[in-house]
């Protein structure tokens, strides 16, 4: 099952770009987990509610790839979604697209697996699928 897209709105900052003025590669999964955040939050599943509750998100693949190159002040939607929730893994989808012309600029996935803060493999509560499904 895959979820709606549920988008976060980011100002690339200076410290962010190289002598370019280009966004440097590292920042856009830094971005991914800025949306996800905001998207689980909004689902009703805050990551210090999780954490709380002994579940962890591990993360054990992250995949991008990049189209078109960002900039210095560009206004940005980091857009994701749920794209694959097992008991025991959680699949995310993104895309970064410029808002000013709606170009796609980038593209990826983040593979995470669900743990106990002992690092062990465990299912995710019912209550949490239910809100990740919805």
């Amino acid at each position: 099952m895959t979820a709606a897209w549920h988008d976060t709105e980011l100002r690339v900052r200076y410290a962010e770009t190289d002598q370019m003025g280009i966004v440097h590669h590292s920042n856009y999964i830094v971005w991914f987990e800025v949306a996800r955040s905001d998207y689980c939050r909004k689902a009703g599943v805050p990551y210090t509610e999780m954490e709380a509750n002994d579940v962890q998100l591990i993360v054990a693949e992250v995949a991008l790839r990049y189209k078109r190159p960002a900039f210095y002040d560009d206004l940005l939607l980091i857009r994701v979604r749920s794209k694959e929730i097992r008991r025991r893994s959680l699949r995310f989808a993104y895309e970064v697209v410029r808002k000013a012309d709606s170009e796609l600029l980038a593209t990826g996935e983040t593979l995470h697996v669900v743990t106990d803060k002992s690092r062990r493999v465990r299912s995710l509560p019912p209550e949490y699928l239910d809100l990740f499904n919805a």
